[in-house]
This record gives structure tokens, C-alpha cells and sequence, in this order.
């Protein structure tokens, strides 16, 4: 199995990968659609906490010690392999997916408009 990077790696090769993890292990019989978004949810908790009572100027403290991180970096990929394993099991294109939702974003946040700001488009 050839190592990932994301210079080199597609999308598409990391859901194989994902997919072949899972089907390995007889795990789709649990990924359901409720059970891998309540998943995705715990796990982004789980990364939430590493900054939780942090003031947000110091938020990027944790990223600096090598132990920290390498717990950090294992959170962020459980959040994207649940994601992509929801994909999987719902057929979402992921790709096709985020190419529509940014051109939603890119409508409620002209760049004249939102460049620059954290407000809402509703506010803006």
C-alpha cells in the first residue's frame, strides 16, 4: 500500500481506502447514515477538546508540541474518515458535493460584500 499525501493522493483513493477498512472488518452493517453522523459528531468533539479553555489568539499553541498534534492530527483524520465513510455508504460525490455548496457560499458571501469579515451573510 503506497503512503497518502495530499499532493498526491485523490479523494477518490482515500474512500477506497476507507471503504476496503471497513469491508475488512464487517463494519457497514453499522454505518448506517445516524450511527456514522453521531460518530462524526463525537469525533469532532474529541477535537474540539484539545482547544477547549484556550483563548483563541493561543489556539494554535497546541499544534507546536509534537505530542499535542500527533493527537490533534489523529482527531481531524477520524472526523474526514467518518465523513468519507458516509459518503461511502449514502453515495454522496463528495467533490460534486463541495464544488455546489462553495458556489452557494461564494452567492451569501460576494467577496465585495464578506472580504475581510466574520459576519453572517444575513448580516452583511
Amino acid at each position: 500500500m503506497k503512503p497518502m499525501n495530499d499532493a498526491t493522493t485523490t479523494v477518490g483513493e482515500i474512500r477506497e481506502r476507507v471503504l476496503a477498512f471497513a469491508r475488512e472488518r464487517d463494519w457497514e452493517q453499522f454505518h448506517s447514515p445516524k450511527n456514522l453522523s453521531m460518530a462524526l459528531a463525537a469525533e469532532a468533539g474529541e477535537l474540539m477538546e484539545h482547544f477547549l479553555w484556550v483563548e483563541a489568539k493561543d489556539s494554535a499553541a497546541p499544534l507546536s508540541d509534537p505530542k499535542k498534534r500527533e493527537h490533534i492530527e489523529d482527531e481531524i483524520a477520524d472526523v474526514v474518515i467518518y465523513a468519507l465513510e458516509f459518503a461511502n455508504i449514502s453515495g454522496i460525490d463528495l467533490a460534486k458535493a463541495i464544488e455546489a455548496k462553495l458556489a452557494k457560499n461564494a452567492a451569501k458571501y460576494p467577496v465585495e460584500k464578506a472580504r475581510g469579515s466574520a459576519k453572517k451573510y444575513t448580516e452583511l
